[in-house]
């Protein structure tokens, strides 16, 4: 993307499109020039030149005979590489599944876009089969965190190039999934807003699964305003039901369980800053505790984790087979530990679940909103990731923490960037609601996206 266009939300090349001071054949032209000209070659897995330059040249036809078909006309998208793209393999951030036959149609999601007028230009990176959390590839590379200015530090995953292509600039939107926090965690690593909608919100016909019982859709943004307009065009909306909210009067819940366990005071010290914007701003927050997380890991430690034991039966005869030895040890190791999950353990996790998300319902009131960080650290240092096991996992394990309580509790929830903490690193403020609270969630997201910012 030229240099005049590099960085730009949704919302400023639309009024650039629609006003025809630019064209989307040169804004295409820009993108795919700027993403092979960018220094760091592992955020793409793949670009899509010909069908860039095709949905371009129809947008641009459009647009200059009056027909547009609304704010998302021209506007260049990128997509994970888990969802189904017509023509091409879609590999998963694996090398096992490049031998699987092409996609014959574009994923439900894919077709929605396109037909608000978005241009695909290419497949992003993301940690092998979507699990991890720190989206570090031993096959396409790692993409490095465009904020860093000591080492390279991880872009936390698994919509590893998601968060990094916007965050660089490189598109104004990526589309991600979110099985135990892979939208929220690259968005809160690098800066930028990620929004994970409530599960079933989206069609997920031609997407790649991980997890059924948790694999949530969303996109990573520069705002949540431009969040608010792919969410409507993923369901095929032509305009948002969605009203931007007031702060005033709106109710905000910190929770004091398990989230700022043993968090970087950078990152508290960002938090509650945007907290106390917040605050000043009109909204009433209070802090209450939550014993049903506690439970829920408990559940983890008794059963194992539900994501493990969904994956294992999905990469079964992968995992246990030839095709092992071409994949990411780490992961092969991570699923192979859902065979521990008996068939009675799932099912006592699925009950469990049950009562947990009813019990939830009753825990806060009618339209209170959690708010929390994001991730309790700022995005760590790569090399050390990659050379020590024990590290990873550990590692791994508490960039999940926050997040996977989201997914387990069928919430949909906006990180925000909210200020920097250790290293002058991106810090996220997460605001969660209840399972199919997404429109008064983006509402008050709306509300508090200027003021989260530390700016």
């Amino acid at each position: 993307m030229a240099d005049g266009n590099k960085g730009k939300s949704i919302a400023q090349l639309s009024v650039l499109i629609q006003d025809g001071a630019l064209d989307p054949v040169a804004l295409a032209e820009q993108t795919l020039d700027g993403i092979k000209s960018y220094g760091d070659q592992s955020v793409f897995v793949s670009l899509t030149p010909e069908r860039a330059m095709a949905e371009a040249e129809a947008s641009s036809k459009r647009i200059k005979s009056g027909r547009s078909l609304g704010v998302l006309d021209g506007i260049p998208i990128a997509w994970k590489d888990l969802f189904d793209l017509e023509g091409l393999v879609t590999t998963a951030g694996s090398k096992v599944l490049s031998r699987e036959p092409a996609a014959k149609a574009d994923a439900a999601i894919v077709a929605n876009l396109k037909a608000a007028g978005m241009v695909a230009v290419g497949r992003t990176n993301m940690s092998e089969f979507a699990f991890s959390g720190l989206g570090i590839n031993p096959h396409y590379g790692t993409p490095e965190n465009p904020n860093s200015t000591d080492v390279p530090r991880i872009p936390g995953g698994s919509s590893s190039g998601a968060g990094v292509a916007v965050a660089a600039g490189l598109v104004p939107v990526a589309m991600g999934t979110d099985t135990g926090g892979s939208i929220r965690i690259p968005a809160a690593f690098n800066g930028t807003v990620g929004y994970k909608a409530t599960r079933g919100r989206y069609s997920m016909q031609g997407v790649y699964p991980l997890s059924k019982s948790l694999d949530s859709l969303g996109p990573l943004t520069r705002t949540v305003q431009d969040a608010v307009w792919i969410d409507a065009a993923m369901r095929g909306l032509t305009a948002s039901e969605v009203q931007r909210g007031s702060l005033a009067g709106v109710s905000l819940v910190v929770p004091d369980t398990i989230f700022f366990d043993d968090a970087e005071e950078g990152v508290v010290s960002a938090f509650e800053a945007a907290l106390a914007r917040l605050s000043a701003a009109g909204a009433k927050v209070r802090r209450q505790a939550f014993p049903l997380f506690i439970e829920l890991f408990d559940l983890m430690a008794k059963h194992g984790p539900l994501v493990t034991a969904e994956a294992y039966a999905l990469h079964h005869d992968r995992i246990l087979g030839a095709d092992a030895a071409d994949m990411d040890r780490r992961v092969v190791v991570r699923a192979r530990l859902g065979e521990k999950t008996s068939m009675a353990s799932y099912i006592e996790i699925l009950n469990a679940r049950e009562r947990m998300i009813a019990s939830m319902a009753k825990s806060i009131a009618p339209g209170e909103i959690l708010v929390s960080p994001t991730l309790p650290h700022v995005a760590p240092p790569i090399a050390p990731l990659v050379a020590d096991d024990d590290l990873f996992v550990k590692t791994n394990g508490k960039t999940l923490r926050n997040t996977l309580i989201g997914n387990f509790l069928d919430w949909c929830g906006v990180s925000i960037p909210c200020g920097t903490g250790d290293a002058g690193m991106p810090v996220g403020l997460l605001l969660s609601g209840l399972p199919d609270a997404d429109e008064h969630l983006l509402s008050v997201a709306l509300a508090a996206d200027e003021t989260v910012r530390d700016v």
